[in-house]
């Protein structure tokens, strides 16, 4: 007898396993978020304007009738800002009307101000609106003329030192050492040998390991913080000239190094598999096997090469498990699948049984009470002796496995836990599908009863350290086997290494060159940008077979 499930969130636990669901719920992460700061505006990554000091007493502003143009009501602000009684009432009319220069005009509208003198000290205020703008639009001479301006029309502020600063960085990013590229890795810290691993591959990918490469490699330590990344691009655009900038590796550094080289017009290629990297910006390029590519191919396998149509989703609560979950949900619907069940858990969790009794119906009794009954009736017949202790969901239910996988985004450390509690759950017959985290030794150990049942995918497999030249290369000068890590770097030097070569030396060249990429021979395989700037990379899907990890085999 099946019952019928209820999907209320996504980490709602559940009642059983068989309704289907047609559309994901949008999963978040179950933890209290600080609310995000407000976006910078400009290459200085301030907002201008400034506030009244903390402490002082603000008299109302006496009410006048505004005109209804706006640029009428701005002259009539500052007339009122020199007109007014008190030094605080001319303070608040300035800020009034610096506050409408930043959030309320048109380009058209700026322009007018900053060309005219009735307009008084807003006409900085306006420059630097307008310069901004054209940094947007990449018109780096226009944004150079309007931060001038500000200079002039705002000498001693901090509007002033602002554009001061970005007019120093337009100077800088002109300077452009061809054979010089720079790269920022948390070179310091507790990911520190993360970094050396892929300055060990970046390395190689430049030839910097042969005499007579002619390439130079510029390197920050982002110390595995946002602001010390950021730095680190503008000392290597100021002080270095580098034409591209590889990095970061980290999730929270990544977008702070990626979204300054962009500011600053120099093309990057991020490591990370952070998510939405390469939309921050038109130079923003991304090597790295994402969520999506891997998803995309273990459904693919599952799907089109094994035939499966319904799955069932166990995930940690958090950002990781989330992404994976939310990209898995979607990719089988799109190939019209079924998400038959869903669980979440604590990343702290280490006792899976009532997780593994949610999921498969055998927690909750009320929705198959029917069925309790009935079994109960029969287990006391052929059981005279059975103990009335016994007779609770977990031990007279079967579980409900109404799907033909269990996908499990996390470590396989975790997998391990629960696949040993899918087996005293008495959960037989399905697969478990997992991301690259599984592509590690002792897998085979971990998965128990489930070893032969394991679908995972990588880029790297066994089969690989036979046919690339790199990673026996990489070996033979560090005496280790090199990880995905050192590959994705090394292919990053090595596409920036040989489109420099052919002839893109300059920034700009270099990332037209970037984006038309189009099998490129790789470390493992051949690389094609794809149209959102993604470099798309080989993914296998791996099993076990007698206790070793290898690429899966279709049976025919």
């Amino acid at each position: 007898m099946t019952s019928k499930i209820t999907l209320i969130t996504a980490a709602c636990l559940l009642v059983s396993c068989t309704t289907v669901a047609t559309k994901r719920p949008e999963l978040k992460q179950q933890t209290r978020q600080a609310a995000p700061a407000k976006k910078a505006k400009g290459m200085a990554g301030m907002t201008s304007g400034k506030p009244p000091q903390q402490g002082a007493t603000v008299q109302p502003v006496p009410s006048v009738a505004a005109p209804t143009d706006p640029l009428e009501a701005l002259k009539a602000l500052v007339n009122q800002s020199i007109q007014a009684p008190t030094k605080q009432e001319q303070d608040v009319y300035r800020l009034r009307a610096i506050e409408d220069v930043e959030n309320r005009l048109n380009e058209r509208q700026l322009e007018e101000v900053a060309g005219n003198s009735d307009y008084g000290f807003l006409r900085g205020h306006a420059m630097y609106r307008l310069g901004e703008k054209s940094l947007d639009e990449r018109d780096l001479s226009r944004a150079k003329k309007y931060f001038s301006g500000v200079i002039d029309y705002l000498p001693g502020s901090d509007l002033a030192a602002r554009s001061q600063d970005i007019i120093s960085q337009l100077e800088a990013a002109r300077n452009v050492s061809s054979k010089t590229v720079g790269v920022v890795l948390p070179l310091s810290g507790k990911n520190a040998p993360v970094g050396q691993r892929a300055l060990r591959g970046l390395e190689m990918g430049l030839g910097l390991h042969v005499p007579g490469s002619g390439f130079k490699l510029a390197v920050m330590d982002s110390e595995g913080n946002p602001d010390s990344a950021r730095r680190g691009v503008e000392r290597l655009v100021k002080e270095d000239n580098v034409i591209a900038v590889v990095g970061s590796l980290l999730s929270k550094t990544a977008p702070a190094v990626a979204a300054k080289s962009d500011e600053l017009g120099v093309p990057s290629i991020a490591l990370s598999q952070r998510s939405g990297l390469t939309e921050i910006g038109p130079t923003v390029f991304r090597n790295s096997l994402t969520s999506e590519m891997q998803v995309r191919q273990l459904v693919r396998t599952a799907m089109d090469d094994m035939g499966m149509k319904k799955f069932a989703v166990l995930y940690p609560n958090d950002q990781y498990g989330v992404e994976f979950t939310n990209i898995f949900w979607d990719e089988v619907l799109a190939r019209g699948g079924q998400i038959t069940a869903i669980q979440t858990y604590s990343t702290k969790e280490t006792d899976f049984r009532l997780v593994i009794q949610r999921l498969v119906g055998t927690y909750y009794g009320e929705g198959r009470q029917d069925e309790f009954n009935v079994r109960l009736k029969e287990l006391k017949q052929s059981d005279k002796k059975r103990s009335a202790r016994k007779d609770n969901t977990e031990t007279v239910l079967p579980p409900i496995t109404d799907f033909d996988a269990i996908f499990i985004p996390d470590s396989a450390k975790a997998m391990g836990q629960i696949a040993a509690m899918l087996a005293f759950n008495d959960v037989r017959g399905v697969k478990l599908m997992g991301t690259n985290l599984w592509n590690t030794p002792g897998v085979a150990k971990r998965a128990g009863n489930f070893a032969n049942n394991l679908i995972f995918v990588d880029s790297m497999a066994p089969t690989a350290q036979e046919q690339s030249r790199f990673l026996a290369e990489y070996k033979n000068l560090y005496g280790e086997t090199p990880s995905l890590i050192e590959v994705q770097a090394y292919d990053a030097g090595l596409i920036l290494r040989q489109l420099i070569a052919s002839g893109a030396d300059s920034r700009e060249s270099l990332a037209r060159r970037l984006t038309d990429l189009k099998k490129f021979p790789g470390a493992l395989g051949s690389l094609t940008m794809s149209s959102e700037r993604e470099i798309e990379r080989p993914v296998v899907s791996l099993t076990v077979e007698k206790g070793e990890i290898a690429p899966l085999r279709l049976r025919q």
